[in-house]
């Protein structure tokens, strides 16, 4: 055994588990791995395991999952910690993910979807924690990642007049939504990270994971990420529901929230078309790029909003549409 196993063995004898059987449920696009314990007596936990030494941090994890239940919400309570190590025991929300339960039930799409908003609402009304703010900063560094890794990997080109352009017409954009009201985001919100929790009532049938990364930001910023899902076709039927709820159940001025969505809506899927590339070229996982094509789709909606005309012949003539030879290119040089 390596020294960082040893020490999880002794973490979970530690927390009266040693006793339970360890099933590996998953690994995500960090470093994080999850495991699912179980006692003889079936009852279960997940253990996070988290290594420090590979940039992970479970502090954020801790501090956002107790902000959410101390709010209501289904975030998973922290039941043995070591902190240094990186090792949580986290309560078990079960298996019935979103999207899964969606692709067993159709007919619950619409009423998931609706609890998903209603999450949303309940969240934006509670005062915040402290975070660091998704500024016009940092929002324009991500999405600029489109042309650091997705145009780098297909030209092989870096550091471009066109970057640098994107940059300034994207920031420009972006500054109006830093003085609009700010609410915690997710930034992780989708089918993937929501777990269907019927035996619970309200908001609280909506488990949350994957929340860690959590920070300040415009209230439309989970909506996008929820409605506009890079792994899964949500209709556009739902698309336009959502929104409406979410201005039913948060009166304002509904062009510009409308507006703000689409801006996020470009600057988050240039971000992911970026994320995507680099997972592949960097860390040797090209599934990724087979979503690229659906989260394009999402760029061009988007760039379609009147308030995106600065910046929509920019964006379309100088990055390449995710064409079958574009994707090939990005495998091909993917670092396995």
């Amino acid at each position: 055994m390596t020294h960082r196993a040893d020490d999880l063995t002794a973490f979970i004898q530690t927390s009266g588990w040693g006793s339970a059987t360890r099933l590996l449920v998953a690994g995500d696009a960090s470093n994080r791995r999850y495991e699912r314990l179980t006692k003889p007596d079936g009852t279960t936990l997940i253990l996070m395991d988290a290594p420090a030494d590979k940039g992970e941090d479970v502090r954020p994890f801790i501090a956002i999952a107790e902000h959410l239940t101390n709010i209501g919400l289904s975030a998973p309570q922290i039941i043995h910690r070591d902190v240094p190590n990186g090792f949580l025991l986290i309560e078990d929300l079960g298996d019935d993910l979103f999207k899964q339960v969606i692709a067993r039930d159709p007919s619950l799409e619409l009423p998931l979807y609706e609890a998903s908003v209603d999450v949303l609402t309940q969240l934006h009304a509670a005062p915040m924690p402290p975070l660091d703010p998704y500024d016009t900063a940092t929002m324009t560094s991500f999405a600029a990642r489109a042309y650091e890794f997705y145009l780098f990997g297909i030209t092989g080109k870096s550091n471009t007049p066109e970057q640098a352009t994107f940059e300034r017409i994207m920031a420009g954009l972006l500054a109006p939504l830093d003085t609009a009201p700010q609410v915690l985001i997710q930034r992780d919100y989708h089918a993937e990270n929501l777990l269907w929790l019927p035996t619970r009532s309200d908001a609280a049938r909506v488990g949350l994971l994957d929340f860690q990364d959590a920070m300040r930001g415009h209230a439309a910023y989970d909506l996008v990420s929820i409605l506009q899902d890079a792994r899964r076709d949500v209709p556009r039927e739902i698309e336009d529901g959502m929104i409406a709820r979410y201005l039913q159940q948060n009166p304002q001025d509904e062009d510009s929230f409308r507006a703000a969505y689409a801006i996020l809506g470009v600057q988050r899927n240039l971000r992911i078309v970026g994320a995507f590339a680099k997972l592949s070229i960097v860390l040797g996982k090209p599934r990724y790029v087979d979503l690229i094509p659906r989260v394009w789709e999402f760029v061009e909606r988007n760039l379609a909003h009147p308030v995106l005309a600065p910046i929509r012949a920019h964006v379309m003539e100088t990055l390449p549409p995710p064409t079958a030879d574009v994707l090939d290119t990005l495998k091909a040089k993917c670092a396995t």
